[in-house]
């Protein structure tokens, strides 16, 4: 096996940890945490915010599933192909989407919090996932172009 192939399928396997690993945080911190700490296990599950972080979790999934996508594209010689700048895309939209819930979610909170909770551990948060979400979108642009143009030559 070439030091490709090996290295397509070790990221895969990283960004299959990473899904897990966010799946898990998904399922078990709204049982722990904040204003759901003390509902009952349906009442959880149908908090408003919490459907709305896990609506939002969508775009993540739909971006991590791109990426393994185009890691394994890159594993099999396939880089250079439409699929790959369709990947791209998708990755490009789903982190500008990302983002965008991700501020609002930090704007709800910031105007809407009770006057005893500190939402300022939420709105750093918030403001980190989403320049991440940002850095994200820019290098999935600018390597979506530089594919492009290797394609169209």
């Amino acid at each position: 096996m070439d030091t490709i192939k090996r290295n397509s399928i070790f990221f895969q396997i990283i960004i299959i940890l990473i899904g897990l690993m966010a799946l898990y945080i998904l399922i078990r911190f709204p049982l722990t945490e904040g204003r759901a700490a003390n509902l009952d296990l349906l009442s959880i599950y149908l908090d408003p915010f919490i459907l709305y972080g896990y609506a939002a979790s969508i775009a993540f999934f739909v971006t991590l599933f791109n990426v393994y996508k185009l890691l394994g594209n890159y594993g099999n010689n396939k880089l250079l192909s439409l699929h790959s700048i369709k990947n791209l895309k998708i990755i490009k939209f789903c982190a500008i989407i990302l983002s965008i819930l991700i501020l609002l979610a930090a704007l709800y909170i910031r105007l809407f919090h009770h006057k005893e909770d500190d939402p300022a551990g939420f709105l750093a948060i918030s403001i980190l996932t989403t320049l991440i979400s940002i850095l994200v979108a820019t290098a999935a642009a600018k390597f979506q172009k530089h594919l492009q143009s290797a394609i169209d030559q």
